[in-house]
Parts: C-alpha cells; structure tokens; sequence
C-alpha cells in the first residue's frame, strides 16, 4: 500500500512536469513533441492502471457517462480510419475513391482489390486519433490523481507558474529587441509569442493560465464574517507577505504579456470570460465575500485600465477597430468550406484532413495557403462529421455543469475557485475558437482538458476540514 501511495504520488508529479514542459517545446505543436506529449501521457495511465488493478472499473463506475463519451468520440474516428472493402466505400463516399484516383493511381484494376478509407488523408487522421486518445487518458488521468485538496492547489499553481513564465519569457524577448528566440532559432518581431510560434496560440495559453491563476487566488479569498479593523490590518498585513501577492503580481505579468500579443481574440476572449464569470460568482457565491469584489475591482483598474494601458491595449483596440472582413480572409475561407460541411457532414472527412479537401472549393481570391478552417465549429464538423461534434460539445457541456453546480453550491474556496478557473477558461476558449484554432496547439488543448477534469472533479471533491476563517 505504501508502494502505492509513492507511485501515486510520483505519477502525481511526472504530470505536473509534463503540463509544465508541454508549451516549451512550440506548444508541442510539432511531431516530436506530441509524441513525447503522448508517451508520457500513456507510461502514467499504464503505470495507474498496473498499481491499481481495480481503477478501470472504478472510473467507469465513477464517471460511466465521461467514459461513454469519450469512447464513442474515439470510435466515431475510428469509422474514417478502419479500412472497408473498396464496394462499401463507393457507396458510402464516391469522391474518396476519385479522390484517389486522382492523385496519381491511375490504374484502376489494381485499386478495385483493394481495401481503402473513408478518410481523405489516413496518415493524418492516424495522428489525429492518437492525439485524442492521449487527451482522453489526460480525462481520466486528472480525475483519477487530482484526489485531495493539496493536488487541486498544485495543479492550480503548477499551470498559473506555466503561464507567468511564458508571460515573462514572451515579454523579454520582445523588449529585449533581439531578432532571434533563445531556444529553438525563431525570429522575433515586436508582438510576443513566447515559446509559441503563433500568436493567438500564446494568447490562447495565457488566458487558460490566467484562468487558473485566478481560480487560486478565489480558493485563498478568506470566508468573510464580522471582523474588526484590527482584524482587516492583520490579514491585509498577511496578504502582502504571503504568496498571494506574487500571484497577483503574476496575473498582472501575464495580462501584460496577452496584450503585448496583440491578439485581438485573444484578449476579447479573457476579459468577456472574466468578467462574465466574475458576474456568475458575485450571484451564486454564498455567502457573498467582499474580498471577492475587491479583487475584481482591483483586477480592473490595476490590471485593465492602468498596466494594460502600458503595454499596448490601445494597439489591441486599433486592431480590433481596424478589423475589416473586406481585408480579411478567413472569413471566405469560412464561406468556402460550408459546402464540404454539408457534403461530408454527417461522418466526415477524417481528423486533420481540412487542408487536403479544402482546396476542393478553394476560391481563386485566396491566395493564402490554409491548413486550419479558422473556425473550431466548422473545422471539427467537417471533419468529424456533425455526431463527432456533438459527443465532443456534450462532454464540455457536462464538464460545464458540474462546475456551475460547485459554483453554486460549494461554501469551501477552494473547490469554488476551481470551478471559476474552469468556466472561465471553457467560457475563453469557447468565444477563441469562433474565429481561430488554439485547440490545434496539444500545449492549449492538454492544459485545457486537465480544466475540464477539474471543473468535473469541483463539485464532488472532498476537502476535509474547513478553511480558516
């Protein structure tokens, strides 16, 4: 049992670490690192599932409807992969077979003996498949290790830190004015990105950060009861030598860094998210904690108004105020795609195949070579086929739910502030996506699927004794 408990608690660890490293290597946004991403991932839930013979069971037990969705997301993709008799496929998709045909094979009697794919690209939609089933075992890994208050505070603390040093990172570089990145020989422009190579992933990353960096700070808030000024100067005394101050002083880092992104959406997305959270908070939370409001109060005028104004919000605002669909392009890209979304909508096309049918209904005005639809909805229906979507928007909406419950229900900070941390993220990420693909990037979408298991984990969570008042 002890032998256990130090396995648990290594794997525990070797998590943390991996969560941590994961946006250093590009966003894990390139194949070597998505493949260390997935070996990691694999060697923890193999090791759980060694050391505790009974955890399966468990888990379906626990959590059977996460469980049935996850699988079926992962089956459905297995429909495009699974080679089927050439015969079916003409009837269930023609245009794979000319597809094929068109693409060099032009002698068709030996492809009439073969066994194809529904999907358009199978190489890709192989890599598609082993990343979602990485991310699957992330679910159930975050459920099954983030068991106890003292892990949900580390896993809190351990993404915020994430964030604060790829704020920090992103912000020296371009301030430090040097034309190529330390690690990796990318250039540098005026705009940050970090270990990122695109912006709007950065941001897209900041803001999952800045979620749970906030979340922390709501599960350290004081219950409030009747106190007296004396009592007010002793814990205001004790904010400022505890480590509250420095994750106020990294949110205030990482805002900054968001905006020095210049990422419209990016920033639109962290403070609609905020700020509508915030506003779920100050009308659930019971009871209502007036260091709750301050901290928003001051999150506004310190960090919005004051150092954002700095840094280069007025930038992000002529951005946005610039913003001309006639210049722009993604939203023909959007326009173009809509006829394959209706072609191939109901099984679709493949994970990771929009670049190789999206030349299909290319328009001549696009000159841009686009691998990714700038569009999540539309990029995972076409290629995911509308059933695929559905399982994977049930299971964020039931991961959603079961964090509002907390944030209605929970009188203990910590699991309140969890539950914060994951709306507002699943809010961010919700609005990024509309207009962008940050769940492209393995670094974004891990750290947002361990929010995900956490805002799930928010409602039911034991936390033994009560907090200090």
């Amino acid at each position: 049992m002890v032998n256990v408990l130090k396995t648990e608690k290594f794997l525990f660890g070797f998590l943390l670490f991996t969560l941590f490293w994961l946006p250093l290597s590009l966003g894990a946004n390139r194949p070597w690192a998505w493949a260390l991403m997935q070996m990691s991932v694999f060697f923890i839930g193999g090791m759980l599932v060694i050391i505790r013979a009974s955890l399966l069971s468990q888990i379906y037990t626990r959590y059977k409807l996460f469980v049935i969705l996850w699988l079926a997301f992962l089956g459905w993709q297995l429909i495009n992969i699974v080679p089927l008799p050439l015969s079916l496929v003409e009837v269930i998709r023609p245009e794979r077979v000319s597809h094929l045909l068109g693409n060099g094979l032009g002698f068709q009697e030996n492809v009439t003996s073969m066994w194809l794919s529904l999907s358009f690209d199978v190489g890709q939609s192989d890599v598609t498949f082993f990343k979602s089933l990485a991310y699957c075992f992330l679910f159930f890994i975050a459920l099954t290790l983030i068991n106890s208050a003292e892990r949900l505070r580390y896993t809190l603390i351990v993404i915020s830190a994430a964030g604060v040093f790829q704020a920090i990172y992103g912000s020296l570089e371009v301030m430090s004015g040097i034309k190529y990145s330390l690690v990796f020989k990318e250039p540098v422009s005026h705009i940050a990105t970090g270990s990122f190579i695109y912006k709007n992933h950065y941001a897209n990353f900041l803001m999952l950060c800045l979620s749970a960096a906030i979340g922390y700070l709501i599960a350290r808030l004081h219950l409030d009861a009747d106190t007296s000024k004396r009592e007010k100067l002793r814990r205001l005394v004790q904010f400022w030598l505890s480590n509250k101050v420095l994750f106020r002083i990294g949110i205030i880092i990482m805002v900054i860094a968001l905006v020095m992104s210049r990422s419209r959406m990016g920033n639109s997305a962290f403070f609609i998210a905020m700020t509508v959270t915030a506003t779920l908070g100050l009308i659930y939370f019971k009871p209502r904690q007036k260091s709750y409001i301050t901290l928003f109060v001051s999150m506004l005028i310190i960090d919005i108004l004051l150092v954002s104004s700095l840094f280069g919000l007025k930038q992000v605002q002529q951005r946005l105020e610039q913003t001309n669909l006639a210049q722009e392009s993604r939203d023909e890209v959007v326009l173009d795609a809509l006829p394959l979304l209706s072609k191939y909508g109901l099984i679709g096309t493949g994970g990771g195949t929009f670049y190789t049918i999206y030349p299909q209904v290319q328009s001549e005005s696009i000159q841009h070579f686009y691998d990714h639809a700038h569009n999540e909805y539309l990029q995972f229906s076409i290629e995911f086929g509308i059933v695929g979507v559905s399982l994977l928007a049930l299971l964020v909406l039931l991961c959603s739910k079961n964090a509002l419950s907390a944030i209605r229900h929970r009188r203990h900070p910590l699991p309140r502030g969890t539950a914060f941390a994951s709306v507002m993220a699943i809010i961010g990420m919700a609005l990024h996506s509309s207009v962008d693909f940050p769940l492209q990037a393995p670094a974004n979408t891990a750290i947002f699927v361990v929010l995900l298991a956490l805002g799930t984990l928010s409602r039911d969570i034991s936390m033994g004794r009560q907090p200090r008042k």
